[in-house]
């Protein structure tokens, strides 16, 4: 008898793929790795439960070998014989920041290792600089941000590796060449010095009023050409009344729409060798609609980035 495996059913992996529990034996082109840790959050925490909502929620969109149609372009999306698979969380303990970050640099490191694309639900936003650290045997980097913050904070009360300073971190390695940051606003939310250290690291930046002034084209436009692309996003980078279900939900974001064409366009632009989606605190959006935004754009961009290297 044949199993039906209705999206209700059985266990909630990341849109119900397979479930690699042994890094030694993944066999894939994408690898979906959760990140519950928020011990680099100074306010509202709980995106710790990020990962395991936001694979509860891929459930209902699972589609299998038979992948996704798009009748606006006419196209199926992540069908066989593309491998997708969870391969569960980073081993990572509360409170202790050091043995977390290696076990998330472990954990990409060896994603990359069997040639997968490490596609990474956090956590908070902290957890991008392990995830950076990982992609040291890479090469040369550039670093995409979508993000209503600058995340240049350096070091607040001797804390280097909270959630608002992964791109300053980042901007210490030497494998990160290039950064752009997309979708920057609201009143305080960097201090004055941190825009002026990201300037003369030579990060560009553009406001959310700027991205949406120049629409979708402009900010592809501006995107840095380069050999490999490492994505970060912060869901905070959508609009209040899209993404309530996070630490700092900030007005004045990107709509659903908006935010996909950018990650369409970067994965038609270059190589995407690594992306994560961050700061989801679910128990803040009684109606779960951040974790489907955050579902349904990891699985979008993750079709594009798989479509291309068919095309090529």
């Amino acid at each position: 008898m044949n199993k039906i495996n209705m999206p209700i059913t059985g266990i909630a992996s990341f849109a119900k793929y397979p479930i690699c529990g042994d890094l030694e034996n993944l066999d894939a082109d994408i690898a979906v790795l959760g990140v519950p840790y928020d011990t680099g959050v100074g306010f509202l925490s709980g995106c710790r439960f990020g990962p395991r909502r936001i694979r509860e929620v891929s459930t209902h969109y699972s589609r299998g070998d038979a992948g996704f149609y798009d009748p606006e372009r006419d196209e199926v999306f992540l069908a066989a014989p593309n491998k997708i698979v969870d391969v569960g969380d980073a081993d990572v303990v509360h409170g202790d920041i050091q043995g977390s970050f290696d076990a998330i640099e472990y954990a990409v490191r060896k994603i990359r290792e069997k040639g997968a694309i490490p596609a990474i639900m956090g956590g908070d936003h902290s957890i991008s600089i392990p995830i950076a650290r990982a992609l040291s045997d890479e090469g040369d980097i550039t670093v995409i941000q979508l993000d209503a913050h600058l995340d240049w904070s350096d070091a607040p009360g001797g804390q280097r590796f909270g959630n608002g300073s992964p791109m300053r971190r980042m901007s210490e390695m030497g494998h990160i060449k290039d950064m752009i940051q997309i979708g920057l606003r609201g009143l305080g939310s960097s201090r004055k010095e941190d825009f002026e250290a990201a300037k003369e690291f030579n990060s560009h930046l553009i406001s959310a009023k700027e991205a949406q002034s120049i629409g979708v084209e402009g900010v592809l436009s501006q995107i840095p050409k380069a050999d490999k692309y490492y994505v970060t996003i912060d869901i905070d980078c959508f609009d209040i009344s899209l993404a309530t279900g996070t630490g700092s939900p900030s007005p004045g974001g990107f709509s659903y729409d908006f935010l996909n064409d950018i990650l369409i366009g970067i994965a038609e632009k270059g190589n995407v060798i690594c992306f994560d989606l961050v700061e989801v605190a679910p128990q803040y959006d009684p109606t779960n609609s951040t974790t489907r935004v955050a579902a349904m754009t990891m699985l979008n961009f993750m079709g594009h980035i798989l479509k291309q290297k068919e095309k090529n």
